[in-house]
């Protein structure tokens, strides 16, 4: 009985110690990065992007893990097409000369088993500054209809426009920007 006993013990212990990540793939069809500003005091605009790629690793044993997120700059979509052009333009986006603005992170905050922020560098216009997403919801469970693992989350965090060359009319139009993610991945 003893011997069952330590051989229950090691294989806890080794699954534990060994735990490897998990790669979660974005779902672009689930994922959809938003900003919002104010526009002179009138009202908050609320625009986004509709191609979004990149991976997720999570080790949730080790409580650590890596997000890499890639943004199409062209797929800005505030619900006008002129207005997409304006937003494109070297004043904003330029996405001529800058077509994909990334995400990269440093760190995977843990606040007990759950992911609660994600320390990282945001690169727009080729400028890359630390910014930190705060998680207002993260979720991993079996999908319903993927019939595999995937995890789910809403991310907030505020950035000025101004810090990526993109301060055009500020302060008519806010410099403060509000980014927030909705995001699913699926298990690779």
């Amino acid at each position: 009985m003893k011997h069952i006993a330590l051989l229950i013990l090691a294989a806890t212990i080794s699954t534990t110690a060994f735990a490897a990540p998990e790669t979660y793939i974005i779902d672009n069809t689930h994922t959809y990065p938003r900003f919002s500003y104010s526009h002179f005091g009138f009202s908050t605009q609320l625009s986004g992007f509709d191609k979004t790629s990149g991976s997720i690793d999570l080790d949730r044993v080790a409580k650590t893990g890596a997000v890499t997120v890639q943004v199409t700059t062209t797929s800005v979509n505030t619900g006008y097409p002129l207005f997409n052009e304006h937003i494109q333009g070297a004043d904003f986006l330029d996405t001529a000369k800058f077509p994909i603005a990334s995400f990269v992170s440093s760190k995977v905050n843990f606040t007990g088993d759950n992911v609660s922020s994600i320390d990282g560098m945001l690169t727009l216009k080729g400028i890359s500054k630390p910014v930190t997403l705060n998680l207002t919801s993260f979720q991993c469970m079996p999908h319903p209809m993927l019939k595999k693992d995937a995890c789910g989350a809403n991310a907030t965090a505020v950035i000025k426009r101004s810090d990526f060359n993109m301060g055009k009319y500020v302060p008519n139009i806010s410099d403060e920007v509000t980014l927030t993610i909705s995001i699913e991945a699926a298990k690779k």
